[in-house]
């Protein structure tokens, strides 16, 4: 299963299982034995973990997490009903989940990880991580779109979205770079404008870009590649 973002407050047993430090039950043994301590002050079973909280578990060696860059190939959908292949099957094996999710349709840069710490830096309802496109329509594009990107579109589905940035490449292909994640938000929003989508490509995370990456190929990942939370690729 896919880790999911962290909605604090939350129980801290809760909150060590999803930065990958120990099961709920690992993490009562360790609280127990006073081990976890929150703020500077022995952690109690229980209690809840605010997103400034400072918590740390003395006397447990730290995990090397591990970051891959992965190339999802068209027609792979990220997630499917039991006994699909998908992203999450062929990795769960290796204990990698993938941060979000490109639909079966789309393909380009999934970040896999074992890491939890890096879906919140991603996910987060407030991270403002970018996240850039290079769409292929089939109608021309006009060039009134990057305004209407630039400033916001109203759809049916989720009414305001956020100003996106939009850069027309020739007269079939559109770079788009967005700053949140709705489902399919790419999808509704051209096709609300009546564009057609014949290839959808993410091409860059943050700092992490897809690069020369051939579908189905990876590569290894630094943990520093997510240290600046915005930031355009070095």
């Amino acid at each position: 299963m896919m880790k999911s973002v962290m909605d604090y407050p939350l129980r801290i047993n809760k909150y060590l299982r999803e930065t990958g430090i120990a099961t709920r039950k690992a993490a009562d043994k360790l609280i127990q034995a006073g081990k976890v301590s929150v703020n500077g002050q022995p952690a109690v079973l229980g209690m809840q973990i605010t997103a400034g909280d400072k918590v740390e578990v003395r006397g447990l060696k730290s995990k090397a997490h591990r970051y891959l860059a992965y190339y999802k190939p068209r027609g792979l959908p990220t997630q499917a009903p039991k006994g699909v292949k998908s992203v999450i099957t062929e990795w769960a094996r290796e204990g990698l989940f993938p941060v979000g999710r490109l639909d079966k349709d789309s393909e380009g840069l999934l970040i896999l990880t074992d890491d939890g710490r890096v879906a919140n830096w991603i996910l987060g309802p407030k991270s403002g991580v970018e996240k850039e496109y290079v769409v292929k329509v089939r109608e021309k594009l006009r060039p009134g779109i990057i305004d209407i990107f630039a400033r916001g579109m109203r759809t049916e589905p989720y009414e305001m979205l956020l100003p996106a940035q939009a850069k027309i490449l020739n007269p079939h292909f559109l770079s788009v770079i967005l700053h949140e994640g709705k489902k399919h938000q790419i999808r509704v929003m051209l096709a609300e404008l009546g564009y057609t989508i014949e290839r959808l490509k993410r091409v860059r995370v943050g700092r992490v870009v897809l690069g020369k990456l051939r579908p189905g190929e990876v590569k290894n990942l630094s943990v520093n590649e997510f240290s600046v939370r915005s930031a355009k690729p070095a």
